[in-house]
């Protein structure tokens, strides 16, 4: 299922967040979005999941949803958004509790979820015992859990160390070689966003406005710490960014 934000424009109260922005998101390929704090990132993410509708400007899918699809689209947040009741299993059988599955096949789809994401001995953990990146596999299983067409990913990795970071774009990589899916990924992360997107989009400083749209042709599979090429973008993304990166972040002080 492909997406397509046509001429969007989006405000709250008298501040214009985004304006005029139009971009294609294609199935199956993760676009990543990157810009200066404050330059409306998150809510168009939130306007492509539906959760807001944009002042101006249409939202458009196309295509049909995979087979199984139980979710078209579906979100994975910085703060995981696990019930602390519930162990591993229990917050993944959540999403699929209004779905009229049975008990059988809901259990294939958890135990399915939960070896894709390595999580396999964890199932009845409860949230408690799990370090974050733990955590974010488990936000992870339960948004596959819908087989969604679309997966939206707000800064997903954000909250957690490096080291954890890298482990989980290690993850989602392999997750993505296994089983194409789409993902559009918001972050503030340049490394992230040349690890892992196909294509990277850049918005200016609020109003958000689509400056530029980078094709990366580097394979996933080839991508590494260090890669020269990788730096290279990483480093080309920052030039385009750096001034009102600035600009952006002194405006939030002065506010």
């Amino acid at each position: 299922m492909d997406l397509t934000l046509d001429n969007i424009t989006h405000r709250y109260g008298d501040m214009t967040v985004l304006e005029d922005v139009s971009l294609r998101i294609p199935a199956g390929g993760i676009l990543c979005i990157v810009g200066p704090s404050g330059c409306g990132k998150s809510t168009l993410l939130r306007l492509l999941g539906g959760l807001e509708q944009p002042d101006q400007g249409q939202v458009l899918q196309s295509g049909t949803p995979p087979e199984g699809c139980l979710n078209p689209l579906t979100f994975v947040f910085q703060d995981f958004a696990l019930l602390p009741w519930r162990t591993v299993e229990g917050n993944i059988t959540l999403v699929l509790e209004d779905h009229g599955i049975g008990r059988a096949r809901a259990a294939a789809i958890v135990d399915d979820v939960l070896a894709r994401t390595k999580l396999s001995d964890f199932k009845r953990a409860l949230p408690r015992q799990l370090s974050g990146g733990m955590k974010q596999r488990v936000a992870i299983a339960r948004a596959l859990a819908v087989n969604p067409a679309v997966l939206l990913l707000d800064e997903p990795l954000s909250a957690l160390d490096a080291q954890t970071r890298e482990l989980l774009m290690d993850d989602l990589i392999d997750l993505w070689q296994r089983a194409a899916f789409t993902g559009v990924y918001v972050t503030h992360n340049l490394a992230e966003a040349v690890r892992l997107g196909h294509r990277i989009a850049v918005l200016s400083r609020r109003p958000g406005r689509i400056r530029e749209v980078f094709e990366v042709d580097i394979p996933l599979a080839e991508r590494r710490i260090g890669d020269p090429r990788l730096e290279a973008l990483q480093s080309q993304l920052w030039t385009l960014m750096k001034d009102e990166a600035m600009a952006a972040d002194q405006e939030l002080l002065d506010v």
